[in-house]
């Protein structure tokens, strides 16, 4: 009887056991993470929340979205040497494509999984000047005035700096050529390459340490600088960020060049993180839900350019309309862009060459 009584407690101690560790398991809460560059904190805080109410609501389950901000070349290779970001949400696709190239995380075509190449919002480089545009800038060319001190990130960690660099070089060129066919015409050779010369020359005196001085690691430091530590007198910014400082009040304009970048942040799944930790299902509805007239309105409502053309529309008074060109307009790629540019021993090096 004795015996008996005791292996009946050993099988209830093991169906408690089992019970116990089955109930601790369903209790657990998945989680997916998000890696992006730096201003877009806001912006996912509010969709993160909307898509996990939308999950819960549709699957019964209760999930959280991580979000980690950066520089987004520093993001990018966080997760090349081990941050398990489910999804990243940079600001340029080199930076995506660099985690297949050193990493083989995601497949090289990634950028084609995605709707308008898996960018599901958009933004342009603008100025950002105090109050009243004391120095009096309305285009690229016053930057280069002498009393005038310019703030941007560093185009050797942050995406956004890079987009300011290339936003400034396809000025010239569309100054000095009229427009950008000569570029990829034969027969121009001459005159396009006298162009890139000049464009050498002005984004030299644009980015040394005396013109733009203390540059930031990231798009969101570099505002800091300017907005709350009252440092230089233009911050070369993502429209979304100009714009969403001016929504929260401060002594600052907005002043739009005549012809500037179509910024293009684009979004990845990161297959081998979501196999390990088995969310694929988690990351591709969220990636999917970006598209979605909910999360567009989210977009549009923190200032990047929806890429849904009845939310587009909606919104549309908020963005001013302005002359924009592409990566592939002027640099044929990004991978290009990256190489001839922004890799060890490229063009940027030698801009910013004492």
């Amino acid at each position: 009887m004795k015996r008996c009584f005791t292996i009946l407690i050993l099988a209830v101690s093991v169906i408690c056991g089992i019970c116990v560790k089955g109930c601790g398991n369903s209790s657990q809460k998945r989680e997916i993470l998000n890696v992006s560059y730096d201003p877009t904190r806001e912006l996912y805080k509010a969709i993160n929340s909307a898509f996990e109410q939308k999950w819960q609501q549709e699957k019964g389950e209760k999930i959280e979205v991580k979000q980690s901000h950066g520089g987004s070349g520093k993001q990018s290779r966080s997760v090349i040497t081990g941050n398990e970001a489910d999804v990243v949400t940079l600001a340029l696709g080199y930076d995506i494509d660099v985690i297949h190239e050193n990493a083989d995380l995601l497949p090289e075509d990634w950028q084609k999984r995605l709707p308008n190449n898996s960018c599901p919002y958009t933004s342009m480089i603008i100025f950002l000047v105090r109050k009243g545009n004391p120095k009096h800038i309305r285009d690229w060319d016053d930057l280069l005035k002498d009393n005038v001190t310019i703030v941007t990130p560093n185009p050797q960690t942050s995406g956004g700096a890079r987009w300011n660099y290339l936003a400034a070089w396809g000025y010239i060129l569309k100054k000095e050529l009229g427009d950008f066919s000569a570029l990829h015409d034969s027969a121009k050779t001459n005159e396009a390459k006298a162009a890139q010369a000049k464009a050498f020359e002005f984004v030299k005196k644009l980015f040394n340490d005396q013109k733009s001085p203390a540059k930031a690691t990231g798009a969101r430091g570099a505002t800091q600088q300017f907005a709350r530590n009252g440092e230089g007198d233009v911050l070369l910014a993502w429209e979304n960020e100009a714009l969403l400082f001016l929504k929260d009040g401060g002594e600052f304009e907005i002043v739009t060049p005549s012809i500037s970048i179509l910024a293009e942040p684009p979004v990845a799944l990161v297959d081998k993180n979501v196999e390990k930790k088995e969310t694929r299902d988690i990351a591709e509805a969220y990636l999917n839900f970006l598209y979605e007239p909910v999360a567009q309105e989210i977009i549009a409502k923190n200032f990047y350019r929806p890429t849904n053309p009845n939310v587009m529309a909606k919104y549309a008074n908020q963005f001013k309309p302005v002359e924009l060109f592409t990566i592939d307009n002027v640099f044929g790629s990004w991978n290009k862009a990256q190489k001839e540019h922004f890799s060890s021993g490229g063009t940027y090096e030698k801009v910013i060459e004492k």
